[in-house]
């Protein structure tokens, strides 16, 4: 085996409810089944996480708890390999608190759910993520998590990592279903590099090294993916 991805669909913000088996959104089930095909070869694993309740719930952090319990178990069944976190609204925080697990090398957040910032409050901790490969990418359009958070957490994040990007869907919404295509090259492009040194494509490459705010608003292009060229 050559490494693991682990797959956080959404949730909610406080729930003691059991999730539903078909709550995994149609986006991160896709990202699933292209990486499981490109990372074949290279025996690679990729493993939907089932979480005990739907909420984070405040200070328990439940789901990010699960995704490091996940985590665990990929270190306990394929030893020491590299691990990737890609999850998706409210997994796409557990994904970027569960970073700092000692097998996870990376993290990819899809349209994350991630708290207001209020001054009154600790801010949404980055220094976990130091050492790992980020990407987050986020609909400019999304009504339901607030891209321009997702900024400002990128924004905070690259000051203690520089391995980190942002890549901005213009004009899509919540599930990023106008781009699903591109999302889905994007997220199978920067996993396959992060697990396995693979070359990634030029834009990636890009957004790691531009400063910020470039680097963490990059335009992901209509088409990305479709006549993709490792250098």
């Amino acid at each position: 085996m050559g490494g693991a991805v682990l797959l956080l669909p959404g949730g909610e913000e406080v729930s003691a409810r059991r999730p539903s088996p078909v709550r995994a959104l149609t986006l991160i089930r896709s990202l699933g089944r292209a990486l499981a095909r490109a990372g074949r070869a290279e025996g690679l694993a990729v493993h939907p996480v089932h979480y005990r309740y739907r909420g984070w719930n405040g200070s328990e952090a439940r789901l990010a708890a699960d995704a490091d319990w996940a985590a665990d178990e990929v270190v306990r069944r394929y030893g020491d390999v590299p691990v990737c976190l890609v999850g998706v609204d409210m997994g796409g925080r557990a994904a970027l608190r569960a970073g700092g697990h000692e097998a996870v090398n990376s993290v990819v957040a899809l349209a994350p759910w991630l708290p207001e910032e209020d001054v009154a409050a600790p801010a949404e901790p980055v220094k976990q993520l130091a050492g790992r490969r980020v990407l987050i990418v986020h609909g400019t359009n999304d009504e339901r998590t607030d891209p321009e958070l997702s900024f400002r957490f990128a924004a905070r994040a690259k000051k203690a990592n520089r391995e980190v990007c942002r890549f901005e869907v213009h004009s899509d919404g919540h599930g990023l279903h106008g781009h699903r295509a591109e999302v889905v090259s994007l997220g199978v492009d920067f996993v396959l590099g992060a697990l396995f040194g693979h070359r990634v494509s030029r834009p990636v490459e890009d957004a790691l090294a531009a400063p910020p705010p470039i680097g963490l608003r990059m335009p992901l292009a209509a088409g990305f993916g479709r006549s993709l060229k490792r250098r």
